[in-house]
């Protein structure tokens, strides 16, 4: 039996595979103050119908502010939600276990879409917005963000549960919170980005606080049957930030606040980070999590094939493999990848007569 095309359970939801589609923004232009509209229900209804265990909606927006580009959905109004319901819908009508991912930018927010013409922040006088973080610091030569104070703080972590909330009531089974890649609840993790001298700053116990106050914010909004994912950086690729050891432990308190998995990625904090990519160069920091922090874990980056992602899950070095880019190319990669294992995976009716003998 395949230990990839096998399930999972967490809390109340289980996952018919371990083979996940990840976040992946679009930057759709017709998603109109952060409205998902025909491209959403197109690009995710075509996971949907390949046979994905859990099917993650992109980086979502808690504010306006809070989005990476003014072209990116949100959910911070019930036009939103509704919206997102009839995509929804449309997941669970194929079977698919359907996730979002609740985030904001913070200092990488208001940008250019990547294949502008442009780089970098874009203008109020533009369509932009002033960018925020926990301290000052501009990220490369993106535009210098304002420093939080404490009521914006208690603001944005009402603003991720009440967002939490409405992925709930649009039927999403699964909630995940965006703490990697350099966005606000990373910036908070690491002491490059926060010099802060409060209780959100200063020690590793300081700078988790914003994210495990949403956690625990998040946990009380959703209640006790909804599964709740983590995206971490296990570390920076810069001296002087976040490493895998802290993130275990950042892990550790997160579980305690209510999380039920981690998906451990890498970097994205600072413009000079120095990461050894290649195939499956993020593994080992979701088997160092995994093992030291005692938590369920899924695993990210340049994993594109059946074979690699089986053997990481039979291997028992994470729980579950998210892969991005491969689906991209191959909406229904796991109809193939089922195939080659020797798993059964339901198709499509409408599609079963192009099934291989």
């Amino acid at each position: 039996m395949s230990a990839l095309f096998s399930p999972l359970t967490l809390r109340d939801v289980t996952f018919p595979n371990r083979l996940w589609v990840g976040p992946m923004c679009q930057y759709s232009v017709e998603a109109e103050d952060g409205v998902p509209r025909d491209w959403h229900l197109a690009h995710l209804g075509a996971f949907a119908t390949g046979g994905a265990g859990l099917i993650v909606v992109e980086a979502t927006g808690v504010v306006p502010e809070g989005r990476i580009s003014p072209q990116d959905v949100g959910l911070w109004n019930d036009e939103q939600r509704d919206a997102f319901r009839r995509i929804v819908d449309f997941l669970h009508a194929q079977g698919a276990v359907a996730g979002i991912q609740l985030a904001h930018a913070g200092r990488k927010a208001s940008t250019y879409r990547p294949w502008a013409a442009d780089r970098g922040t874009v203008p109020v006088d533009s369509g932009g917005w002033e960018t925020v973080a926990p301290s000052p610091i501009a990220f490369g030569r993106y535009a210098q963000p304002r420093e939080l104070t404490r009521d914006d703080i208690r603001g944005l972590i009402a603003a991720f549960a009440a967002s939490a909330r409405r992925a709930v009531a649009a039927g999403f089974d699964v909630i995940e919170l965006h703490a990697a890649h350099g966005y606000l609840i990373h910036e908070f993790l690491s002491p490059l980005s926060n010099e802060r001298a409060d209780e959100y700053g200063g020690s590793l116990e300081g700078q988790a606080r914003f994210l495990l106050e949403i956690v625990r914010a998040v946990r009380a909004e959703v209640g006790e049957s909804v599964p709740v994912i983590v995206r971490i950086s296990a570390s920076d690729w810069a001296p002087g930030g976040l490493e895998r050891e802290d993130a275990a432990q950042v892990a550790r308190w997160a579980q305690e606040a209510g999380a039920d998995l981690f998906d451990v990625s890498t970097g994205g904090l600072v413009a000079h980070q120095e990461i050894d990519v290649r195939p499956l160069y993020q593994v080992p920091h979701a088997r160092f999590i995994r093992e030291v922090a005692g938590v369920p874990v899924s695993a990210v980056g340049l994993i594109t094939g059946a074979a690699q992602a089986e053997e990481l899950v039979a291997s028992g070095d994470v729980d579950a493999v998210t892969m991005a880019r491969q689906f991209l190319r191959e909406p229904r990669f796991p109809l193939r990848a089922a195939r080659e294992l020797g798993a059964d995976v339901a198709w499509p009716l409408q599609y079963v007569r192009a099934r291989p003998a």
